[in-house]
Parts: structure tokens; sequence; C-alpha cells
């Protein structure tokens, strides 16, 4: 995944990438997702010993931050909002 690339859809695609997201947010606030997420890949990276190895872990990881890098963006914006 590349942050750094636009993607560019429907007006209508947009709307309902937008909606599902805002529901998203709606449901926990940024900073609890980003705890969420630290505790979800501390248990995967827990679990490795038993997993055996992973030639995906730096997909896994890099998906992972980019995530955190979203919830922080949001959050940022939701406090500059106010």
């Amino acid at each position: 995944m590349q942050t750094s690339q636009l993607f560019y859809g429907s007006d209508a695609q947009l709307l309902a990438y937008g909606k599902e997201v805002s529901e998203l947010l709606n449901s926990e606030s940024p900073e609890d997702w980003a705890v969420e997420l630290w505790s979800m890949f501390g248990g995967f990276m827990i679990a490795q010993k038993e997993l055996g190895f992973s030639s995906e872990i730096s997909n896994t990881f890099f998906s992972f931050r980019d995530l955190l890098f979203f919830f922080e963006k949001i959050e940022k914006i939701r406090h500059d909002r106010q």
C-alpha cells in the first residue's frame, strides 16, 4: 500500500467509502482505535513463536503503521476543528 498514491473514483464510490469510514470512526475514538491496533499487533507478534516464520511480516508491519498514521491524522483533524 502506497500512501502517496492518490485514489480517484466516482463520486458515489468515494461517498460510500466516506460513509464506511465515518461509521468506523463513530464506533470508537481515533485514540481508542490506536490502542486497539497496538494490542492486536502486540498479540500478533507474541504469537509469531507459535505461528512460525512469515515472509509477509514486513507487509503486516507497514499495514499496521499506515493504519496508525491514519488514526493519528484523524485525531489531528478532529482536534484542529475544535
